[in-house]
């Protein structure tokens, strides 16, 4: 039996997830569409401990100022009301069609300086709902034909645009920070920043690069065939995860924001492994969010959406179980030793050892024997196999 989720186990979904009314390019929504703040309380109900949303999930695009206030403070009280935290705030520069180019590379500077106007504003109202990150999905910042643009000034105008919110970060002294979003293909042809490690490049030359870092999605990944655990891997080990979107996603096909677990069932145990236990050497550790970023199929009603809401977290946490089992069991241990996990921690040059003191190492190279060496076994079949063992046995 798995236990009923709990403020402690940091669940966030997006009010975007349960509110998708299931519209999509080949059909109109299959659902009602419900305010806001009933998804919030809803939400708590089944046990999550906090919600993100876009400026726009809330209130309109066009809304007056009236309007914005009255809409966010209904979320406001009924997050409160249900304890709910609202962990991340975000602004949607990707559905009006003024976006149809992009909000921070758009050819037309007026509206990347809109678009700059737009952020900032919700970089305020992110500060001041208490929200400690404030994720930016660039799903506009893309082409479809290279002919289109100069990519060398497109990098330039997104490092200025990510460069200028960072720097208002820090001058308004707010206790934010950036999570970029990284994605391949979907809506644009090729999206700018397609993977963290692109993501990763780029921040490395900002101005304000310290408040800016990564909130890597699985399925984003998963559509590049790259593991997704690997991305949040690097992102940790260069101290920038600073958020996760957690969903599902079969192959190489559109971005199906399935259920968490609902896909690639091994990938989602290692990332479940990899967040709770940390590396097996020790290192950086994410104790941040463990947050959703699905969507209810299109088949599902109302009943369906919250079905699937409880899915994605009992789906974690029966993983976290067996992840836990599998960490602490023995013979994982031993087959760890064997595999040379614990030996990878080792320097390959020793503290204090210069390159000199290894060229004159005759043990390194000339009375190195390479068919003794290379006799090793490694048992990585048989570590692997006591994952699945724990998984699904």
């Amino acid at each position: 039996m798995v236990r009923k989720p709990t403020k402690e186990d940091k669940f966030s979904f997006g009010l975007w997830t349960v509110g998708w009314n299931a519209v999509d390019p080949f059909g109109t929504g299959t659902r009602e569409v419900l305010d806001p703040w009933v998804y919030t309380s809803k939400l708590a109900e089944l046990g999550a401990w906090g919600i993100t949303f876009h400026d726009n999930d809330v209130f309109p695009f066009d809304a007056t100022d009236a309007e914005r206030d009255e809409r966010v403070g209904k979320v406001k009280k009924a997050a409160d009301d249900a304890g709910l935290t609202i962990e991340m705030v975000t602004t949607n520069t990707f559905t009006h069609p003024v976006f149809k180019d992009g909000g921070l590379t758009n050819s037309d500077r007026s509206i990347r300086r809109f678009g700059l106007r737009k952020i900032l504003r919700n970089v305020d109202l992110a500060a001041s709902l208490g929200a400690t990150t404030f994720v930016m999905w660039g799903g506009r910042e893309g082409m479809e034909y290279d002919s289109s643009k100069d990519l060398n000034a497109a990098f330039d105008r997104y490092k200025e645009g990510l460069d200028t919110v960072a720097d208002y970060i820090k001058s308004q002294g707010y206790d934010l920070k950036i999570g970029l979003e990284p994605k391949p293909n979907e809506p644009r042809g090729d999206i700018f920043l397609p993977t963290v490690g692109h993501a990763l490049a780029l921040i490395a030359e900002l101005d304000n690069g310290d408040v800016v870092g990564l909130n890597p999605e699985v399925g984003h990944e998963q559509m590049a065939n790259l593991n997704y655990t690997h991305a949040i891997a690097q992102a940790l080990n260069a101290g920038k995860l600073f958020h996760i979107d957690l969903n599902a996603q079969s192959g190489l096909k559109y971005d199906q924001d399935k259920a968490f677990g609902h896909g690639d069932l091994s990938s989602a145990f290692f990332t479940v492994d990899l967040i709770e236990h940390g590396f097996p050497n020790g290192g950086p550790r994410y104790d941040g969010p463990r947050h959703f970023d699905y969507k209810p199929s299109r088949t599902e009603g109302i009943e369906g959406v919250w079905e699937s809401a409880t899915a994605n977290m009992e789906m974690y946490l029966m993983l976290a179980e067996k992840a836990k089992a599998f960490r602490e069991d023995p013979v994982t241990q031993e087959l760890m030793k064997k595999a040379g996990v614990f030996e990878l921690a080792e320097p390959t040059i020793a503290e204090g050892e210069t390159v000199e003191d290894l060229l004159a190492d005759r043990a390194s190279y000339e009375d190195f024997d390479a068919d003794a060496a290379a006799a090793r076994e490694y048992h990585f079949v048989e570590l692997y196999h006591n994952a699945m063992r724990h998984l699904i046995g």
